[in-house]
């Protein structure tokens, strides 16, 4: 018994947890992506700071977190509104020791199921100036706290590569996303901050059958769960060599 035990013990010394005494910032939590990487950066041992438009959803997901044994802190919060996100950044920061990850999951307002030539301009625009906006405001708030430091992750949900029709203005967002990443990684990454960015071609709904696109190599879409393991990988030490880097999930989908 006494061997048994031993064994048990050694093991438990031996897990990992990816983020231990970090602070996270996830802007929108409470939507699918959010509050999975959320829940996710508070398992490997993140404090999260949750924000969002609307505040009921965002305290249930910190009730979750809080209920398998995180930390979670709900504000609510326009992502669009500079000042404001500014703010926020700076009460994080000084609650604790610094920002150390700003994921990005806020909702783009985009239109889909349109060719372009059917839209009218404002309607291909607004995501993209949204996305802009929102990943701008969110990722140079974060960056101003981890420049001090000399360290930081910065994660937006991204992409750009797919060619897929009838996406209204959602692939041009995705491109300039993935242009907006690429810029921070060559001004914040010699001061210590890393910038990646997650390309999923997007998860199952909780019931639905999970079948990849025909032209995908893998039998399935990534759950959102991989989405924030994926997540927590690149904001870990574990991926202390990457920046400027996109994390391909889409199982073939889009090939490097």
């Amino acid at each position: 018994m006494r061997q048994v035990c031993t064994a048990v013990s050694i093991r438990a010394e031996e897990i990992t947890v990816l983020l231990a005494r970090k602070t996270a910032i996830v802007h929108g939590g409470s939507g699918a992506v959010g509050a999975a990487v959320a829940r996710a950066f508070a398992r490997e041992g993140a404090a999260v700071h949750l924000t969002g438009r609307t505040v009921p959803p965002l305290e249930d997901v910190a009730r979750r977190i809080q209920d398998e044994g995180g930390v979670a802190h709900v504000a609510q919060l326009d992502a669009t509104d500079r000042d404001a996100v500014d703010r926020h950044a700076d009460a994080v920061a000084a609650s604790g020791n610094g920002i150390d990850i700003c994921f990005n999951a806020t909702s783009n307002d985009d239109m889909q199921g349109s060719p372009l030539l059917d839209m009218a301009l404002a309607d291909v625009l607004r995501p993209v100036t949204k996305a802009v906006t929102t990943t701008l405001t969110t990722a140079t708030a974060a960056a101003r706290h981890m420049v001090r430091r000399g360290s930081g992750v910065l994660l937006v949900m991204a992409g750009g590569r797919e060619t897929i029709p009838d996406l209204g203005g959602s692939h041009i967002t995705w491109s300039a996303l993935t242009g907006v990443c690429r810029q921070l990684a060559a001004e914040l990454s010699p001061q210590g901050v890393r910038v990646s960015w997650l390309l999923s071609p997007g998860s199952p709904a909780p019931g639905e059958e999970n079948r990849a696109d025909k032209a995908a190599l893998l039998a399935e879409r990534p759950a959102y769960d991989d989405v924030a393991n994926a997540a927590v990988f690149a904001a870990s030490s574990w991926a202390r060599t990457m920046t400027a880097t996109e994390l391909n999930l889409t199982g073939g989908l889009v090939p490097d």
